[in-house]
Order: C-alpha cells, then structure tokens, then sequence
C-alpha cells in the first residue's frame, strides 16, 4: 500500500478516538477527577513467578525508582556499569510519573559491579531494594503481573456513584483497552507508524517496535469498541478464539454452551481480539467474519502489520482485577489492584473518572 492508500483510512488517524466505556449505559459519564498529580499517586510493583539463582554472570536488581520511565533508568545503569545498553535487561516497560518497582539485570561476567552502585543510583532516584547473580540476562514480558496502588482526587472523591462503578468492575470485569500511552501525545505514535507502514517498516525506523505495537494496539482497541458499543464484549461469539483467565492457555470455541457460559460470567475465560500480523487466524464463523471486516475497514494498516512480518497473536477482550480494594481518606479515593502484563491501569480510571488524558 502506499501513504496515498493510507489516506482512504481517515477513521485511523481521527484523534481522539471515541471508544466507548462499558459503565456509561447504567451510571452515565463517569465525574471528573485527578490522577497522577505526583509520582507517588501512582505507584507500580512487578510481579515475577521466580526468583535469581544466586550465581551467574548477569546481576539482577530489584529496584524502586521515581519519575523515570524504564529506558532511562536502562541506560544509568549501563552508564555507571560500563557496559551497552544492550547488556541491561527488563521485563515490561513503566511510566516516567510514578513510583516503580521492577528488575533490571546487567551482564557483568567475570566481575563485580562497580563500588558505591546503589549510592550512585540512588542520587539519581533509583533506590536498590535486592540484589542477586543469575546466569541468564531479564528478557521483556516474563513477568505476571503488574500491581498498582492508584491516587484519586478532584469531584469524583465525593460522587457516591463511584464506589457503584468500581464494584461494577470487581464483578463484571474491565474492557481491556490498550491505554493512551500507547499512542503518544494527540495519537502521534499511531500517525508515524501509519507513514512507516506505507512506505514498508524497517527496524531502523523502528528498533524497540513501538510504531508496529501502537498500529497492532489500535487495531485491537477498534475490535473491542465495537464489542463494547454492541454489548457483546463479555459474551462469547461462535467461532471465537477464548482465552482462560491469568494463562497464555487459548482454544477456538465453536458454539459457546451453558457451561462456557457460566465460565466467561465468573470471568474464568474471555473472549479475544486479534494482534494483527501474518499467520492465519484460528477462529471461525461470525469470530473470523469480524476480523475480515477489520481488514476491510484498514487495509493499509493491516497489509502493511504484515508486509513487516510481525506475527498475529490475540488479546483478552476483558481483564479481572486482582486483589482488588478501595479506601477513602480526606478528599482522596486510593484504589488497589493487580492486572496481568501488557495490561493499562488507565482502562480502570477512564471507567471511573472524566481526565483529558483519559
């Protein structure tokens, strides 16, 4: 496709897109509120399933950092180590205005690190909670889950209507909406990666794949706005491809069944939506009908998604909250959870409050 293909997709690149909430039909616009006045009203703690071994050439550390975002914290500590940055690993990438906690490892073979590390990390507002050896470097997105302790302020504090909405959310699940961080400022990550598709995406345009995941991101964000629109994003469609709660765990249903059923309304399993990419998709009927219609609607996104030979992958339409809790305190609401990687805190908010950001 060329960018003059890409133009016929106006619907692409309107900004800000219009994806509807799931609770506005029962409560109304949700009231409007703040978050993330400071980085300590949002706070985020990685959750691993394992631990270092204690001996190997990578040292890992376990670290809380303020008001930086992943990349940075990256490289301060290839920098004080004297190594590439290529040499540090992470698992998931956090949000520069927040409190964070998060592993990072560091190639360090055959010797030890650098004396006064953690004074020097400290100064610059990455504090060093562990540390331990392992053999093998932190690869991206080995980490379950996220866990979040949300600030909220504002009028929506005093909205009784709120609390009705978060237990709405406990019960039936959130949307699972990829959140605006993903796009950059006024959608700008998605327009870049609409000129870099037209042209024929190179790595060297792209090299940590950010434009390819805002393209794949939008694609799904615009499956899961018609499922919401249409009140269909908790039910399971025939052919559907459904994935089990907290698992990579996936089958193609054919027909749901009254067993299925009940699962999908304990949130035991959801319905999916495609990451757009080469390799056939594994649904079927009314399921694989919608996606066809997907790549009707963009084209040039999708053709150029696979003409970069990214791989299809699919995506929960609907997420449950871990853990989940609310506490009130003077003219502020602290909210807590845990949702799975690759999911958005900002999918829960916009449900609860109105924010520009939102």
């Amino acid at each position: 496709m060329s960018e003059a293909d890409a133009r016929r997709e106006p619907d692409a690149i309107a900004w800000p897109p219009r994806w509807p909430r799931v609770l506005d039909a029962d409560f109304g616009p949700p009231p409007a509120g703040e978050y993330r006045a400071t980085p300590e009203d949002f706070q985020v703690a990685e959750v691993l399933d394992f631990a270092p071994e204690g001996q190997g050439e990578h040292l890992w550390l376990h670290v809380e950092k303020r008001d930086l975002t992943t990349a940075m914290a990256v490289r301060e500590l290839a920098r004080l180590c004297e190594v590439s940055p290529r040499d540090v690993g992470y698992s998931g990438m956090k949000d520069r205005v927040a409190v964070t906690c998060q592993w990072l490892s560091v190639q360090l073979p055959g010797r030890e690190a650098p004396a006064g590390l953690a004074e020097a990390l400290a100064e610059r507002g990455i504090r060093v909670l562990a540390e331990a050896r392992h053999p093998r470097k932190l690869k991206r997105g080995v980490h379950r889950a996220n866990r979040f302790r949300l600030r909220i302020t504002g009028p929506a504090v005093a909205e009784p209507a709120l609390e009705a909405r978060w237990t709405r959310l406990v019960e039936q699940g959130v949307a699972n909406y990829f959140g605006p961080q993903r796009f950059g400022p006024d959608g700008r990550n998605l327009q870049r990666a609409r000129s870099l598709l037209a042209r024929g995406w190179r790595k060297r345009d792209d090299r940590d794949g950010m434009l390819l995941s805002a393209a794949r991101s939008f694609l799904f964000n615009e499956q899961l706005a018609e499922r919401v629109r249409e009140g269909s994003w908790q039910r399971l469609l025939p052919g559907e491809v459904v994935i089990l709660d907290g698992t990579a765990s996936q089958f193609t249903l054919e027909v749901p069944d009254a067993e299925l059923e009940a699962r999908a309304a304990r949130l035991d399993l959801h319905g999916s939506g495609v990451l757009w990419g080469v390799g056939g998709s594994v649904a079927t009927g009314e399921a694989l009908a919608r996606e066809a219609r997907l790549a009707q609607r963009y084209p040039a996104l999708c053709a150029g998604l696979e003409r970069a030979g990214v791989r299809l992958a699919r995506r929960a339409l609907r997420l449950r909250l871990g853990e989940p809790s609310l506490t009130r305190g003077d003219n502020e609401l602290w909210l807590a959870f845990s949702l799975p990687r690759g999911a958005f805190a900002t999918a829960v908010l916009r449900e609860l409050i109105a924010h520009p950001t939102l």
